[in-house]
């Protein structure tokens, strides 16, 4: 199993990047899929969810909502992270993550059972 993540850079305040992950999983339907982050000197945080249906619910930590979406492409195995209006403290190494159970995702995050390697994302002011 691999989960593999791309799409960080470095941008400017205000900008926007898109954030993919690739996964390798047997079934990608059978997995509620979400991005954390890691800023410098801190721990890893949730940001975004989405559960196994493509189109289906989503759910984002409040410090993003409305500025970014989480979506998946079940037919590409793939999720991603639209990430609009960037601000300086978005700058973090991003991690994609899947599991089975959604409230794992969102809540119970030391019982996810998958990580992606992470990808950087730093934001200039």
């Amino acid at each position: 199993v691999q989960l593999q993540a791309s799409g960080g850079g470095l941008v400017q305040a205000g900008d926007s990047l898109r954030l993919s992950c690739a996964a390798s999983l047997p079934a990608f339907t059978d997995y509620a899929m979400g991005w954390f982050r890691q800023a410098p000197g801190k721990e890893r945080k949730f940001v975004a969810a989405i559960i196994r249906r493509s189109g289906g619910s989503t759910y984002y930590t409040d410090s993003v909502k409305g500025r970014f979406t989480i979506s998946r492409d079940n037919a590409k195995n793939t999720v991603y992270l639209q990430m609009n209006s960037l601000k300086a403290e978005d700058t973090a190494v991003y991690y994609c993550a899947a599991d089975k159970t959604f409230h794992n995702i969102v809540v119970e995050n030391s019982r996810i059972g998958y990580w992606g390697q992470g990808t950087l994302v730093t934001v200039s002011s």
